[in-house]
């Protein structure tokens, strides 16, 4: 390792080229090897050789590149935009590598963030500060100068907006991300390089996707989450609703299994969390 780098994942896996000079190679096929990552560079050692890429060469992080059926039947690996194509990249321990390769791009960096700037769904007053991020295991977590700590868990993400804003008189690509803060709804702005927002778009766009559910919602689902949605007691569901009360508690039990509701305490307070808001909006606007 070189002055000031760290090694971060020494894992096994596969690597291929998927397309080289803007050309996919449909022919392309997985070389088994050594994935070497740490604060600088990502390293592939194979039996044809080692490839080193810098990660500050590294432009993005794409979405599934598919090229041919060998790629396709791999479920988890990460598609690497580098300046002469696209490299893909499926270690063993998918989940820990993903984690780390997203903590190199962006542990390293400063961004500005507002926080809160909505809660409750009404805009704050805060200003602008200087942070840190840390990419954790379930979590984007983010220090502000003044001791703020925030914390958005991946899996309890609503609403992603991103667009340019004018940030203390500059005008910067900003990212607005809808969470929970302990049982309120909050909104957070972060803002940074293109780049930087690039690759935090992209792994909070992978929380928000855990945080959409497949759940089957039936008639009876969408009633007592707009209900909630619309400020109505969970105590008071059943009557509010004409609903049997060891019915509405074994919804309940369901959808907190789901992770669509935060329980609260037994027998049963709940409270919407960001999963759960952004389903009840959904139902709202389809009527």
């Amino acid at each position: 390792m070189k002055r000031g780098e760290h090694k971060l994942s020494d894992t096994r896996g596969r690597f291929l080229r998927a397309e080289k000079n803007g050309r996919e190679r449909e022919d392309a096929a997985w070389t088994r090897g050594r994935i070497l990552l740490s604060n600088k560079r990502l390293i592939l050692a194979g039996s044809g050789g080692k490839r080193t890429f810098p990660l500050s060469a590294v432009e993005g992080v794409e979405g599934r590149y598919d090229v041919n059926q060998d790629v396709a039947s791999v479920s988890d690996y990460l598609s690497l935009r580098i300046p002469d194509g696209v490299v893909l990249v499926a270690p063993k321990e998918y989940e820990t590598f993903e984690r780390d390769f997203f903590g190199a791009i962006l542990n390293q960096g400063t961004f500005l963030a507002r926080h809160p700037a909505v809660e409750g769904g009404v805009v704050q007053n805060t200003e602008w500060e200087r942070s840190r991020l840390k990419v954790e295991a379930e979590a984007v977590s983010m220090a502000t100068v003044s001791g703020t700590f925030v914390e958005i868990r991946l899996n309890d993400i609503g609403d992603i907006a991103t667009g340019r804003r004018t940030v203390l008189d500059d005008s910067r690509l900003v990212v607005e991300v809808e969470h929970s803060d302990e049982e309120t709804s909050v909104q957070t702005y972060i803002s940074g390089t293109d780049r930087q927002m690039s690759f935090l778009e992209t792994l909070l766009r992978k929380g928000e996707e855990q945080s959409e559910t497949s759940l089957e919602l039936s008639e009876t689902d969408k009633q007592v989450l707009t209900a909630l949605y619309s400020g109505v007691s969970p105590f008071d569901i059943p009557s509010f609703l004409g609903l049997d009360a060891d019915e509405v508690e074994e919804l309940y039990v369901r959808l907190i299994d789901h992770e669509v509701l935060n329980e609260v305490r037994i027998r049963h307070e709940v409270t919407l969390n960001a999963r759960g808001r952004s389903i009840a909006s959904d139902v709202i606007s389809d009527q």
